[in-house]
């Protein structure tokens, strides 16, 4: 018979920065009231139990250490809500890639280029991928005639990442996400009386 552990409670866990744990010897402390006080921690941490309140330290690094009396269940509400609103704001780019082929049909084509410009105002990079099979590979100019229209289709939503490339049996290109704002402002202006002309996507190396 395995013999039974022996029951260790477990030990609270210790508040950092409030009430009995504050570790400075003065505050500047913040009231309810409005009123705002440099004190000794204990001094402090007296009028805050007073008012039936904890005493918690909200700007750690400051000198005196900024101390606020609130209610310390109210405090972590508000923490949490500030962490779940920045994680909102918070996006992280991917990649999202798109693989064709050279005798890729206007449907499928504008299938992913419609999937492409969502991605494209999501704020993602996508990546066209064209793949060349068998004799496929004598027919390059396809696969780049595909990118070099996908890039131009694109141009309101997304701008060319370095140079569309031939890499094997693959071309591929990147594009970046840009803002009609940003993109307007850095596009030059033509001369007056002079149309502007249209911008050939570049060639693939």
């Amino acid at each position: 018979m395995i013999p039974r552990r022996p029951f260790i409670p477990r030990r609270p866990r210790i508040r950092e920065n409030v009430n009995e744990a504050i570790r400075a010897r003065e505050v500047r402390a913040v009231f309810p009231d409005g009123s705002v006080e440099i004190l000794p921690t204990s001094q402090a941490l007296r009028r805050a139990q007073e008012l039936g309140l904890d005493l918690i330290v909200v700007a750690p690094t400051a000198e005196p250490p900024v101390a606020k009396a609130m209610d310390y269940g109210q405090w972590q509400y508000e923490q949490k809500k500030k962490q779940q609103e920045a994680k909102k704001k918070q996006h992280v780019i991917q990649v999202k890639e798109l693989k064709f082929r050279p005798n890729t049909d206007d449907h499928d084509y504008d299938f992913k280029k419609n999937h492409a410009i969502r991605f494209l105002k999501e704020g993602n990079r996508v990546k066209a991928v064209v793949q060349f099979r068998g004799r496929e590979i004598a027919h390059v100019d396809l696969g780049k005639n595909l990118l070099m229209r996908f890039v131009k289709d694109l141009a309101e939503w997304g701008a060319v990442e370095g140079q569309p490339r031939l890499e094997g049996r693959f071309a591929h290109v990147i594009i970046s996400p840009v803002k009609a704002a940003a993109k307007k402002e850095s596009k030059p202006h033509p001369p007056s009386g002079s149309p502007p002309g249209p911008q050939p996507p570049p060639a693939v190396q």
